[in-house]
């Protein structure tokens, strides 16, 4: 500390020595006429000089008590480990060392870690709380009570996917009987599907939707996959980015309910003869 003061002083004190130089020899130089560029040179390179070794000096300094805030918090830091570990130094591993030996090694009579028994006496304040909150209290939900919500939400879950159609198998797809579904199906066959097929199902640039014959099967999957893929070939569209599943399934349903109603002036008949199987037994 009392070099550095020193330093500091040296470094005012270089400076003002520089500065009254300066001054006496551009007065001097003034009175005997103009400064010479070579002296502004030595003026240059004497301010360089000064203001770097107090840079150096400031640096230096600085450096100094980085190193001494870094070998505290070090300090800090060991005596912090050691309090938590609970190591003897190796210095006094002799007062804790075992007078027996076994094959020249000597055992050390280390306590149990410090860390050790503040986790341990944690988990056991844990426990208590926990078996009041949870068992006793019950303002908690256990493992068990949860995995039933979680099933009760999930199943609740699946009657929402199942009633908006997102969740639909196709597999195992049957013909929709229930009045509201049949009567959705035909607001959409009447709003989609007139252009081509007519009201009635009659037929106009698409088949007939009322006889027996069919050119890619009668049944519910088959009308089901024509609306929801389309035949390109044949001019219709996929629609399954226009209605979802259960839409889909609504009206694949009420077209069944078209078969046979014998409407005026019908298309001929396309396709082959298609014999009904279980396509009409869930109406």
């Amino acid at each position: 500390m009392l070099f550095k003061t020193k330093f500091l002083s040296l470094s005012r004190t270089l400076l003002m020595m520089f500065l009254f130089s300066f001054i006496s020899n551009m007065a001097t130089q003034t009175q005997g006429g103009e400064l010479t560029k070579s002296y502004y040179d030595i003026v240059a390179v004497a301010l360089i000089a000064v203001v770097l070794l107090i840079m150096f000096g400031f640096l230096y300094f600085g450096l100094g008590e980085e190193i001494k805030r870094e070998k505290k918090f070090a300090l800090g830091f060991q005596k912090v480990k050691g309090y938590i570990v609970g190591l003897k130094p190796i210095e006094k591993e002799n007062d804790i060392m075992f007078d027996h030996a076994y094959d020249d090694i000597r055992e050390l009579d280390n306590k149990i870690p410090p860390w050790f028994n503040y986790l341990f006496y944690g988990s056991i304040i844990f426990s208590i709380f926990y078996m009041i909150n949870y068992h006793i209290l019950s303002s908690g939900d256990v493992q068990a009570t949860e995995y039933k919500e979680e099933l009760q939400f999930a199943e609740m879950q699946r009657i929402e996917l199942v009633k908006s159609g997102a969740l639909l198998d196709e597999n195992t797809l049957t013909a929709l009987k229930d009045a509201a579904a049949i009567k959705s199906g035909k607001e959409i066959f009447l709003k989609n599907c007139t252009v081509c097929h007519t009201e009635s199902g009659a037929g106009l640039v698409g088949p007939n939707l009322t006889d027996d014959y069919w050119i890619h099967g009668g049944g519910i999957k088959d009308i089901y996959r024509v609306i929801k893929e389309g035949v390109p070939n044949k001019g219709m569209i996929s629609w399954n980015q226009q209605l979802n599943p259960r839409q889909i399934q609504e009206v694949s349903s009420f077209i069944l309910t078209l078969r046979g109603t014998n409407p005026s002036n019908p298309k001929a008949p396309e396709g082959v003869l298609y014999v009904q199987q279980d396509s009409l037994k869930g109406m």
